[in-house]
């Protein structure tokens, strides 16, 4: 199945799916307790014990986005999530802004490695050829890997702004790179 969704980027879709910009996550009376921010209103949105599981994996994730914003796909849109730390109350607390990430100039040829420039280029002559999106399964056809391999490779391709897809609709892969910025299908 590819890498998982992490419970933070999970806390910041379900925040983001009613039109919240960001979450914050506090310690008190040893929950960790997450509440959405909208409009300057705040909604509690999930609470974990301490010592449970969930709260050291949210913290853990907290900690990595804190040295470095992750990108990760939230209910179809590309977005950036970017950690402050704060005190509240002698214990860190922390925000956690979730931007939208703006679409990609189609003037300037994107970044990728050969093997993403493959795998855009197949689904490119797949789209035309066909008239639809190639499925995960077409690709682990041609390309002769498995199938963890090619979804990890299309959240890859979709983190990256170059491919972007409908939730829960299948075949709905679309192409964010023009034609002329792809290599030639080998």
């Amino acid at each position: 199945m590819g890498k998982p969704v992490t419970l933070l980027e999970g806390l910041c879709g379900h925040a983001r799916s009613f039109g919240a910009h960001a979450i914050r996550v506090e310690y008190k009376d040893g929950r960790e307790w997450v509440h959405a921010i909208q409009d300057g209103s705040e909604i509690r949105i999930a609470n974990y014990a301490s010592s449970g599981t969930d709260a050291r994996e949210l913290r853990q994730n907290l900690s990595a986005a804190v040295r470095k914003p992750i990108r990760a796909v939230l209910n179809g849109q590309l977005c950036t999530l970017k950690v402050r730390v704060f005190d509240s109350f002698g214990e860190d607390a922390f925000e956690v802004s979730i931007d939208p990430v703006p679409p990609p100039d189609p003037s300037v040829a994107p970044r990728f490695t050969a093997k993403q420039g493959q795998y855009l280029a197949f689904i490119h002559y797949y789209s035309k050829m066909h008239r639809q999106a190639p499925s995960e399964s077409d690709m682990q056809s041609y390309f002769r890997v498995s199938a963890p391999s090619i979804h990890e490779m299309i959240r890859t391709l979709e983190r990256n702004g170059l491919i972007a897809k409908s939730p829960g609709e299948a075949r709905s892969i679309r192409l964010l790179v023009a034609k002329e910025f792809l290599p030639d299908l080998e």
